[in-house]
């Protein structure tokens, strides 16, 4: 289904409105940049990807990783539940890196924190 929308500038959005996903700009800016990182960590869905047209930017980066990722320009690590859903969404999780399904747990571990499961099983 294609929910109801418009596209506007984050400035000209009503008090009542909701923002649900970032505009043909923000996608734009994030693929330029993406094209000079040596190394993406993704944590968390750009937009409500689950409902048609929200998931525009999800997918559009998504997939602009996956490729950058297949040309051997990006290192793409992502991480959490809501995160895999999304790059399987955009048919892009088996071109990552390395996609873990931990969340908060992948996000201490990048941080260098001892994960209380880890430390248990170190003894």
């Amino acid at each position: 289904a294609n929910a109801p929308h418009d596209v506007s500038d984050i400035n000209d959005v009503a008090d009542d409105g909701m923002i649900l996903d970032a505009g043909p700009k923000t996608i734009k800016d994030l693929n330029k940049r993406l094209e000079s990182c040596e190394t993406l960590v993704w944590n968390g869905p750009l937009g409500a990807f689950e409902i048609t047209p929200f998931d525009t930017a999800t997918v559009s980066v998504a997939q602009h990783a996956a490729k950058l990722t297949k040309e051997g320009k990006l290192l793409s690590v992502a991480g959490g539940g809501d995160t895999v859903a999304a790059l399987r969404h955009a048919n892009s999780d088996q071109a990552f890196s390395y996609v873990s399904t931990a969340g908060g747990a992948f996000l201490e571990w990048l941080e260098g924190k001892v994960l209380p499961g880890v430390a248990a099983l170190r003894g």
